[in-house]
């Protein structure tokens, strides 16, 4: 069974991640695959250079993410033709990652993906499983965690989709507002009810 995991910003994804770990489950992180997709001489990076120029790296050729977002967060068109470079390479690694757990005899694969619903990849995984928080509980926890003002916190959370809409699209779902153990309680029982465990 392949278990897609997502949340929102501050809903405790990590947190259940980490959980899951300790299962012995695989879990394929995309934004790990993010990182290691750019890496120095990969050829993601290289057509990263070949559409942006030289000043798309640092000096010791890594991706230069500070110079590539100061280029992408005015001009909508780099945006997307950066998107269009990174997003089918994430893609590839995380479907290679998927098959190599499975061809190695994993009953169970979880693919953590935080945008899971904004990037349509629903098709990657069998069930879906959302980790969710009120309002009020992410607001205070990104705000704390992050060090942010509350308008600033506010503005991070309404760039994704409401986890309300996240949780019509769940097979199953973790209500993350209380203590630890009730969460991890919860997560048991979901994987027994889907005989993972």
């Amino acid at each position: 069974m392949i278990i897609g995991l997502t949340g929102s910003i501050a809903s405790g994804k990590s947190t259940v991640a980490k959980m899951l770990k300790e299962y012995g489950l695989p879990i394929v992180d995309a934004d790990v695959v993010a990182r290691l997709v750019v890496e120095p001489g990969t050829p993601t990076l290289q057509k990263i250079v070949e559409a942006f120029g030289e000043e798309a790296l640092t000096d010791d050729g890594a991706m230069n993410r500070q110079q590539i977002g100061a280029i992408i967060f005015h001009d909508e068109e780099k945006r997307t033709l950066l998107n269009s470079i990174i997003h089918p390479a994430i893609r590839q690694e995380m479907l290679r990652q998927r098959d190599e757990h499975l061809e190695n005899g994993a009953k169970t694969v979880i693919m953590d993906i935080p945008l899971l619903f904004e990037s349509q990849l629903q098709h990657f995984v069998e069930k879906i499983l959302v980790v969710s928080v009120s309002e009020v509980t992410q607001l205070n926890r990104l705000m704390e965690r992050n060090q942010l003002t509350e308008e600033e916190a506010s503005a991070r959370i309404a760039s994704q989709l409401p986890l309300s809409v996240k949780e019509l699209g769940a097979d199953a779902v973790i209500n993350n507002n209380g203590t630890i153990e009730e969460t991890a309680e919860q997560l048991e029982d979901i994987l027994r009810n889907w005989n993972v465990i």
